[in-house]
């Protein structure tokens, strides 16, 4: 068995960051949890989930034409199916519009389904070699709106190929929330509008808030929303992405961890083995070798098997993969440093210190997606949860003596905002923020509790 100082350090070497940015992903961190599976079907043309849970990470992967042949006899539909993005995170100006384009394109009273519909056709008609307007997205625009035979017997002629086209990142669209709202709408109507056409698919992305919205107040949207997907971890896909990647370390540091872990060997990729992908002793026991039977000195303190995915949910239970693994590589990094002698690979502490650096993260996604959210929390850093509604709202009314119309943020506001403070806590609750206990006090969860610097009786403390 290799030292807790080896495994410590492969640790640090293995593929644990997760943020994807349209990089096509290695080989070896494909991971496709069985809940995944739906998300990832032609016929699934609405998939959500959170942030960091994979859906930029599938957008990037579905891409790389060697990557759908290792989904392999799980989504035998990908094979010789050609992708395309019609948004993502990267600028692409001749492939899709950015947030300028949208706007100045609303601003004259277009309708983003024709925009959307425009991205489409381009395509398909760089594909069948047909020339159509490209010199900007309204004279394309224009040319569909103005020639609508021609437009329809382009996506009617028969195709010798299939095509799938990916919408992520649709936040990026507009920093207001009902502009937003009517860009995505416009893309599902779009969507469904495809639906028409054999051999092509579309496959959007969304945010969980953007898919509670009214994006789906058109006719015959039920016919998307049947198709729904979620993408969601369960602890043991979490552990079983956290070996995927380990193993995966470049030598001599994926020898020391496949020592660890059970795998096999396809198509030059290491591959977990299938105890690993489940709730497993040996899932169970692998993960003890790292971090030890005990979060602390005995079994009074929990398990860390449990305890590092548990002190890592949302208000609604869920844990994404990023949180999970940057958890684990802060874990290693503060072991290197404070524990160096330690027992096990990972500190019973050193986990906690990774669950307050996950905490840290997810706190500035959230100021980046909801620049209102940290404005609101921040006001009551210090209270200790749960604690009783009225508190809280007195916490606020002292940091806003206008009210929650007096968040200063004009960029993506609360959107119940309008509703008072009541408005904010449910927005807040849908968001995963706060859990509302049945005696009705507020709960935060331990992934935003530290990171927002209030405190619980005998949980996680805050960074000071």
């Amino acid at each position: 068995m290799k030292s807790a100082q080896q495994l410590r350090e492969a640790i640090l070497a293995a593929p644990l960051e997760t943020s994807n940015f349209a990089e096509i992903p290695e080989a070896g961190t494909l991971y496709l949890p069985p809940s995944h599976l739906k998300a990832l079907r032609l016929d699934a043309h609405v998939v959500v989930g959170g942030r960091g849970v994979g859906k930029s990470f599938w957008t990037a992967a579905l891409q790389s034409n060697p990557l759908r042949q290792q989904l392999g006899a799980a989504v035998t539909e990908l094979q010789g199916i050609e992708v395309f993005v019609g948004f993502s995170n990267a600028e692409a100006i001749d492939d899709y519009p950015n947030a300028d384009v949208f706007a100045a394109f609303l601003d004259q009273d277009g309708d983003p389904y024709d925009l959307w519909r425009a991205v489409i056709v381009r395509r398909v008609a760089q594909k069948a070699g047909e020339l159509i307007p490209l010199t900007s997205w309204q004279a394309t625009v224009n040319w569909l709106k103005q020639q609508p035979e021609d437009a329809a017997r382009l996506m009617q002629r028969p195709r010798n190929w299939k095509g799938l086209v990916l919408f992520d990142a649709l936040d990026r669209t507009s920093t207001d929330w009902r502009r937003m709202d009517g860009i995505v709408r416009g893309l599902l109507r779009a969507t469904l509008w495809l639906k028409a056409f054999a051999g092509l698919y579309a496959k959007v992305f969304l945010r969980e808030d953007q898919a509670e919205r009214t994006v789906f107040n058109f006719p015959d949207a039920s016919k998307l929303t049947a198709t729904k997907a979620e993408l969601t971890w369960a602890r043991h896909d979490l552990h079983g992405l956290l070996w995927q990647r380990l193993i995966n370390a470049p030598d001599p540091s994926g020898v020391c961890l496949r020592d660890v872990c059970p795998h096999e060997q396809q198509n030059g990729v290491w591959r977990v083995a299938q105890p690993m992908k489940s709730e497993s002793e040996a899932q169970k026991q692998a993960f003890a070798t790292l971090a030890g039977p005990w979060m602390g000195r005995d079994r009074r303190r929990g398990v860390p098997y449990t305890w590092s995915v548990g002190h890592l949910a949302d208000g609604r239970g869920q844990t994404s993969p990023r949180s999970f693994l940057a958890a684990i590589r802060r874990a290693a990094e503060d072991s290197s440093e404070r524990y160096p002698q330690h027992d096990h690979a990972l500190h019973f502490e050193s986990i906690k210190r990774g669950i307050q650096k996950a905490s840290e993260i997810r706190v500035q996604e959230m100021a980046e997606d909801y620049p209102w959210v940290p404005e609101v929390l921040a006001a009551l850093s210090g209270m200790n949860v749960p604690i009783d509604f009225e508190l809280v709202i007195a916490k606020w009314q002292e940091a806003f003596p206008d009210g929650a119309q007096g968040i200063s943020t004009t960029q993506l506001p609360a959107q119940h905002v309008d509703r008072g403070w009541s408005g904010v806590r449910e927005d807040l609750q849908r968001l995963g923020l706060l859990e509302v206990r049945k005696d009705g006090r507020i709960d935060m969860p331990d992934l935003y509790r530290v990171g927002f610097g209030l405190g619980r009786r005998g949980g996680v403390k805050p960074k000071n």
